[in-house]
């Protein structure tokens, strides 16, 4: 089964039960990944987190069974809300009016449709790359935990940057292997152990406040681009919109990985580099 077809199979398990508790482990599963990657995958493919586009597609439910009668505190109650005040709070962020006044005839209302993907040629611009198949290598830097929710990532990813941006010169120091420039890694330590390291290939040892992680040898698919700081999340966007469907290759459960070749804030030059399998 292509990857495309289990994703749909796992939109239909969440469509299924947005009156009731949805797994997000269970949704992975039908979609054969793990929870991080489903929704990282998701994020990029829709351009919204799956927990934000399950929102709006139970508050789009909850217009139509407030317009068909329903009270106000058995909608709430269906769609996962513990008391009528958040409900209320949640509705009126997505349709601009009350519940109560949801019920009303003429009431302009917001509707966001199922998502369903499918393969699209969209005739964009073209973009680089090439398939290399590495040994592992070792990456040694600084960590933060990261959460299986991608939308959380998208804030705590930017910030930890932020906060990590003096030690940056002690970490590019280490730096004597390929991939040779400042790494951003999404990297599973564990089962349960997801971690974002900035860091440098290297085989130097370990200072003190820093830790170590040995990526696994894999086949990569490596994306060259630059621009602004923003432009390399529509560069991984593409990859996962645009390439990955029709290349013949599925999303590696490995680490996935952005190469910071300069340090020009305005002119960035960076690769994507995006672990893969060639489909069954």
């Amino acid at each position: 089964m292509d990857w495309i077809d289990r994703m749909n199979q796992a939109l239909s398990y969440v469509e299924e039960n947005l009156d009731g508790e949805i797994s997000f482990e269970r949704a992975a599963r039908i979609a054969y990944s793990s929870q991080y990657q489903f929704q990282r995958l998701f994020s990029y493919m829709v351009g919204i987190p799956l927990a934000a586009y399950i929102r709006q597609r139970r508050l789009t439910k909850a217009a139509f069974d407030l317009q068909g009668g329903d009270r106000v505190i058995d909608v709430s109650a269906r769609y996962g809300y513990d008391s009528p005040t958040a409900f209320n709070r949640a509705f009126q962020s997505i349709h601009g009016v009350t519940p109560t006044a949801a019920r009303k005839p003429d009431t302009v209302l917001k509707s966001f449709p199922r998502v369903s993907f499918q393969i699209t040629i969209k005739g964009a611009a073209e973009m680089e790359y090439r398939i290399v198949s590495k040994d592992a290598f070792r990456i040694v830097g600084v960590r933060e935990p990261i959460s299986t929710d991608a939308e959380e990532n998208f804030k705590c990813v930017p910030e930890f940057w932020q906060r990590t941006a003096p030690l940056i010169p002690k970490i590019c120091a280490l730096m004597n292997a390929e991939p040779m420039g400042l790494l951003g890694a999404s990297v599973a330590d564990g089962e349960d152990e997801n971690f974002y390291y900035i860091a440098s290939a290297t085989d130097m040892p370990v200072p003190e406040g820093m830790y170590e992680s040995v990526i696994p040898a894999s086949t990569w698919a490596i994306f060259t681009g630059s621009g602004s700081p923003g432009s390399i999340a529509d560069l991984q966007r593409r990859v996962f919109s645009e390439w990955l469907p029709t290349s013949g290759y599925e999303w590696a459960t490995s680490a996935d990985i952005e190469v910071y070749l300069n340090d020009d804030p305005v002119d960035m030059k960076y690769e994507v580099w995006l672990p893969i399998v060639k489909k069954a």
